[in-house]
């Protein structure tokens, strides 16, 4: 019986050699490549990160497209997310294909799908992908890859080059490079390391070497898998910010100059200070349901149209193909912004912060006040619940059943439902409980004026839940 294959919020992902086998890429590439035929798709983008087997992956795809008729353009070595999807308008390809489980612990590997414009496909498109995968490859024998490039359907392709110039001709880099201070970067062994160095030669890196093992850290760029970029900061003086990525470099955590953590929600109300009061941008806001209530209200304050979209970039994509968006973001550090392709990109995100702070002299202490001046502080955070699958159905269907009144002494006031439940407590309190739609965990975020009282809710909701 063939192993069922669903895309999550962000593509299929597995653990290797259980799931995640060369049997079930070729059946995901040939699903990509049927859809392609539908389509009269004729050109792709493929390309991996540093995880286990990327390489051997990438050629399994493109095998499969091959045989189908389709050119492929093949990342030379391993590349971020966001590349593949520069690569694809770049190259004017019709899809693209990144072999990745982006911030998913080391056993993990992924299959990510690229539309045409640069960004995630758009969710009725993977829908189609999911409804053509066989349950097994129908293709007896693969061409070799000397066989496709002698038909030209095998073609190496120089991503990072390719992206790289496009970075230079959109970012002062001479200004952010004149900044006295140096900064700190920890690569979680991930696939900005290349680039980063390239870009920041004056950086301090952290793990930015090939481990696929990643000393078995999942490379999510949160707080506590960062503890040694925190101190690597905090104990230099001469650092003025601490960046990470994640495996596929299409997220981003941040750290100010004390080494304190700068969470996605304040990197969003940062990108939309800059753009709109000191580049002059406009554009619509949208954010997923898991994001700060904060950035609903700069929106307002700013006179700025916005949008609240289910957890999942796919869906900031698809609103970004249709009308002028000037930020996007996700709570797990996926931000986009105007000027760019339709994707989340760690390194365009954080060449952005550094660059505010070289225009404007300021410190990310000094971003994070500002925003503060704007709507006011608050504090965010998240536990993830590696608990039994009866004990997480038990607590969807409680929320379902509105059964919860109160976490500990915080009542509910309030609980919107669009994606997971998200409980208002009043005073700009609230606590949200969801499912992933990538890993097998219960997430539980919340936000308060404090980390302190935002701890004390995250523990009132667990003792509650469980």
């Amino acid at each position: 019986m063939a192993i069922p294959i669903k895309f999550g919020t962000d593509g299929w992902r597995a653990i290797i050699a259980d799931e995640y086998t060369v049997e079930n890429v070729k059946r995901v590439a040939e699903a990509t490549a049927r859809f392609m035929q539908q389509r009269k798709m004729k050109k792709a983008v493929i390309g991996h990160d540093c995880r286990f087997g990327g390489p051997l992956f990438v050629a399994t795809t493109a095998r499969v497209l091959g045989a189908y008729g389709i050119k492929c353009h093949v990342a030379s070595g391993f590349v971020s997310t966001p590349m593949i999807s520069f690569g694809v308008v770049k190259l004017k390809a019709d899809i693209g294909v990144v072999i990745t489980a982006s911030h998913n612990p080391p056993t993990y590997n992924g299959y990510k799908l690229k539309a045409s414009y640069g960004g995630p496909s758009i969710p009725s498109d993977i829908a189609a992908v999911e409804a053509l995968l066989p349950d097994v490859c129908s293709l007896d024998k693969l061409p070799t890859i000397e066989e496709l490039k002698a038909k030209k359907l095998f073609v190496d392709a120089d991503l990072e080059t390719l992206y790289i110039r496009h970075v230079k001709k959109n970012f002062d880099l001479k200004a952010i490079k004149q900044n006295p201070g140096k900064l700190a970067y920890d690569a979680m062994y991930g696939a900005g390391q290349r680039a980063m160095r390239k870009l920041l030669p004056r950086a301090i890196c952290l793990h930015c070497d090939e481990n696929p093992g990643m000393h078995g850290q999942a490379p999510e760029p949160i707080h506590r898998n960062l503890l040694g970029l925190s101190e690597v900061v905090r104990k230099n003086p001469k650092i003025i910010a601490g960046i990470a990525h994640d495996g596929d470099a299409d997220r981003i955590g941040m750290y100010d100059e004390d080494g304190n953590f700068v969470d996605s929600h304040h990197l969003l109300l940062i990108l939309l200070l800059y753009l709109y009061k000191y580049k002059n941008l406009r554009g619509k806001v949208v954010f997923t349901f898991s994001v700060t209530d904060k950035l609903k209200k700069m929106a307002e304050k700013f006179g700025l149209p916005y949008e609240i979209t289910k957890v999942g970039f796919k869906y900031i994509a698809e609103i970004m193909t249709q009308e002028d968006v000037l930020v996007g973001g996700e709570e797990s550090g996926g931000l986009a912004v105007k000027g760019h392709i339709p994707e989340r990109d760690g390194i365009w995100v954080g060449l952005l912060v550094l660059e505010f702070m070289a225009k404007t002299g300021k410190t990310v202490k000094g971003l994070v006040q500002e925003v503060y001046k704007e709507v006011g502080a608050f504090a965010f955070d998240r536990d993830d619940l590696h608990i039994t699958e009866a004990q997480k159905q038990a607590v969807i269907k409680a929320c379902n059943s509105r059964a919860y009144t109160a976490f500990g002494t915080y009542k509910i006031q309030q609980v919107e439902d669009l994606d997971g439940w998200k409980f208002h407590f009043g005073d700009e309190k609230w606590v949200m409980i969801r499912a992933s739609g990538t890993e097998p965990v219960l997430r539980v975020y919340a936000q308060a004026g404090s980390l302190a009282e935002t701890r004390k809710m995250l523990d009132a909701t667990k003792e509650t839940i469980l």
